[in-house]
C-alpha cells in the first residue's frame, strides 16, 4: 500500500515537473519569436477610396470581409494620408521614406516608358531591410521608371504616356537597368507603369519575360492604351497572378530561416477595371468596379490565410492600404445613385487636394505587437513606413535618409503618449499643388482642388474668383465646405511658415538639412516667390 502511494506520489511529481517544464518551455519560444525580426508585407491596392471598405465607411455597399477581418485582427488608422493624390509620387514615398515633389517630379506621374526616378544611391525600404538580413521581393505595379535597353544607341524614350511614341525602340530580349535589383529588391516581378499604359510585359528579375507581338487596345471602364502586349499578359489576369505569385513567395520563405519583407503593390482597382468572370455582377451595383474591389477582398484573404497555414501569421506584419482615393473612372454618380459613395463623406477623389484625394485605408496587422481590434485616430502618412521598418530591424537612419518618414512603432504598440504625432503632414496634388495639416487644420495653397474635381486648376473662370488659398477646421467640417482663411489669418501665417520651413529645408524630420532637387523655384511655391 505505501509502496503504492510511493508510486502515485512519484507520478505526480513528474507530471507536475512536465508540466512547469513544458510552460516555461511554451515562454521561452514566445520570447524568441517575439524576439526574432518580423516578416514583413506591404499590400499597396491603386485607386481604392477610403469609403469602399466597410470598416472605415459602415455605409459601404461592397462586400469586404475579409479586409475588415484584418482590420478587426489589427489596428486600423482613420487619419491616413498618402504623400500624393497620385500613383507615382506615393509609392516614391513609400520606398524612400521622402516626399516625392523633393525629387525631379513636381507634379503628375510617370508613364510605362518613363527613365528610373529613384536613384540607385538612394535608401530604400529594400535596401535597408536587406542590409539588416532581410530576403526581398517586390511583385506587382512598378510605376517609377526603369531604363528600358534600346535596340540603338542613338535611340531615345520621351517619357509621355503616348504609347505610338517610339515605344519600338525599345529592345524587349535584353535586361532593363535600374530597376527594382538596384534598389534593393533580390527577387522582382511586375510591369513598368499602371496596367492601361504599354507596354504591357512581364519583367522578371530585370529580364522581359516574353518579347511583345501584338498590340492591343480596350474601351470603356475596361479602358487601357493602345500598346505592344505580350503572349502571357492578360490584363484580367494580372492582378490575380500576382496575388498567386505573392502567395507562393510566402509559402516559400515560410520554410527559410530568414525574415522576409515582401513588397506587393496591386494594379486593381484601377483602370482598366476588368473583375474576373466569376466576380461580375457579384456587388450588385451594376457597376465593374465594386465587383473588381471584391475581387482584391478575396485574394487579400488568400494572402492572409497563407501566412496561417504557414505558420508564421503571428511575427508577420502586414500592411493595407491604397496609393491614393478613388478615381473618378469608377463612375461616381452611378456608385452613388446605388447608395454608395468611394470617398464617404470626404471631399473629391483621386488627383485632389482635397481629403479623399490622399485620405486612405490603412490596416496594420502584426499579432505579435499589435493588440487587436485596435483604432488609432494619429495623422500618419504613407512615408512613415520607412523609419518604422528601419526601427524594427534595428537599422540607423543617417540624416540623408527617409527625412519625412516618422517611426510607427510608438503608435502599434500603444506607447506613444503625446498629442501630435507629426508636427505637420504635407499633403501634394497631381498638378504640384501643396497643403499642409497640423492638428485640425489644414492649409491649402491654390484656390480649387489642383486635380480633376471642381473647381479644377484649368477652370480659371471659376478659379479666379476664389481666394487663392483655402483653411479648413476638419474637426468640425470634414467635407472642407467653409473656408476660415479670412477668418483666423494668425493660423494661414503660422501653418504657410511651417510649410515654407518643412519644403525649403528638405526634410520633416529632426536631423541636418537637406537638398532638394531642382533647386528652390518651382512654379508650385508661389507664396514664396512673391
Amino acid at each position: 500500500m505505501r509502496a503504492r502511494n510511493m508510486n502515485k506520489m512519484g507520478v505526480g511529481i513528474l507530471t507536475i515537473m512536465l508540466v512547469i517544464s513544458c510552460n516555461t518551455n511554451q515562454k521561452a519560444n514566445k520570447e524568441n519569436t517575439a524576439k526574432k525580426q518580423p516578416n514583413i508585407i506591404y499590400v499597396l491596392a491603386d485607386d481604392l477610396g477610403y469609403g469602399d471598405i466597410t470598416a472605415f465607411n459602415k455605409d459601404s455597399k461592397i462586400s469586404t470581409p475579409n479586409i475588415d477581418k484584418m482590420a478587426a485582427e489589427g489596428m486600423k488608422f482613420t487619419d491616413a494620408h498618402t504623400s500624393s493624390a497620385v500613383c507615382t509620387p506615393t509609392r516614391y514615398g513609400i520606398l524612400t521614406g521622402r516626399y516625392n515633389w523633393r525629387s525631379r517630379l513636381k507634379a503628375s506621374v510617370l508613364g510605362g516608358k518613363s527613365k528610373a526616378l529613384i536613384p540607385n544611391s538612394r535608401t530604400t525600404v529594400a535596401s535597408l531591410l536587406k542590409k539588416q538580413g532581410y530576403a526581398t521581393a517586390y511583385i506587382g505595379k512598378w510605376h517609377l521608371g526603369w531604363d528600358w535597353a534600346l535596340k540603338s544607341h542613338q535611340d531615345t524614350l520621351s517619357e509621355g504616356w503616348n504609347p505610338k511614341d517610339n515605344i519600338k525602340e525599345i529592345d524587349f530580349s535584353k535586361p532593363i537597368k535600374n530597376g527594382p535589383k538596384e534598389l534593393g529588391f533580390e527577387y522582382s516581378y511586375g510591369h513598368s507603369g499602371s496596367l492601361d499604359m504599354a507596354p504591357y510585359v512581364y519583367v522578371e528579375n530585370g529580364m522581359p519575360t516574353m518579347i511583345p507581338t501584338e498590340t492591343t487596345v480596350n474601351g470603356g471602364q475596361g479602358f487601357w492604351r493602345e500598346g505592344l502586349t505580350s503572349d502571357d499578359f492578360v490584363h484580367e489576369d494580372v492582378t490575380p497572378n500576382f496575388f498567386r505569385k505573392a502567395i507562393s513567395y510566402v509559402e516559400e520563405k515560410a520554410k527559410e530561416d530568414k525574415p522576409f519583407f515582401l513588397y506587393l503593390p496591386l494594379p486593381s482597382p484601377h483602370t482598366p477595371i476588368l473583375p474576373t468572370e466569376e466576380f461580375q455582377g457579384k456587388s450588385g451595383l451594376d457597376n465593374p468596379y465594386g465587383d473588381f474591389v471584391m475581387l482584391v477582398d478575396v485574394y487579400m484573404g488568400q494572402l492572409l490565410e497563407q501566412l496561417k497555414k504557414s505558420g508564421i501569421e503571428e511575427n508577420t506584419l502586414v500592411i493595407f492600404t491604397s496609393d491614393n482615393g478613388c478615381s473618378p473612372q469608377a463612375n461616381f454618380e452611378k456608385l452613388i445613385e446605388k447608395g454608395h459613395n468611394p470617398s464617404a463623406h470626404y471631399r473629391g477623389h483621386k488627383a485632389d487636394i482635397f481629403e479623399a484625394g490622399h485620405r486612405v485605408p490603412f490596416i496594420v496587422k502584426w499579432p505579435n505587437s499589435v493588440k487587436a481590434g485596435t483604432v488609432n485616430n494619429q495623422t500618419i502618412c504613407t512615408t512613415d513606413f520607412a523609419a518604422t521598418v528601419a526601427s524594427i530591424s534595428n537599422y540607423k537612419l543617417s540624416d540623408d535618409e527617409a527625412e519625412d518618414s516618422f517611426d510607427l512603432t510608438p503608435l502599434l504598440t500603444q506607447d506613444f503618449k503625446g498629442d501630435a504625432f507629426r508636427e505637420g503632414t504635407i499633403h501634394h496634388s497631381i498638378n504640384g499643388s501643396f497643403a499642409i495639416r497640423k492638428g485640425d487644420y489644414k492649409l491649402i495653397m491654390c484656390p480649387g482642388s489642383g486635380g480633376w474635381s471642381f473647381p479644377r486648376p484649368n477652370n480659371k473662370k471659376v478659379t479666379d474668383t476664389l481666394p487663392k488659398i483655402q483653411l479648413y477646421d476638419l474637426n468640425k467640417d470634414p467635407g472642407e465646405q467653409n473656408n476660415l482663411q479670412d477668418q483666423l489669418p494668425e493660423k494661414v501665417v503660422e501653418l504657410q511658415e511651417l510649410l515654407t520651413t518643412q519644403i525649403l529645408n528638405g526634410r520633416s524630420t529632426p536631423g541636418a538639412n537637406q537638398q532638394n532637387e531642382g533647386g528652390p523655384h518651382w512654379k508650385q511655391l508661389w507664396w514664396i516667390h512673391n
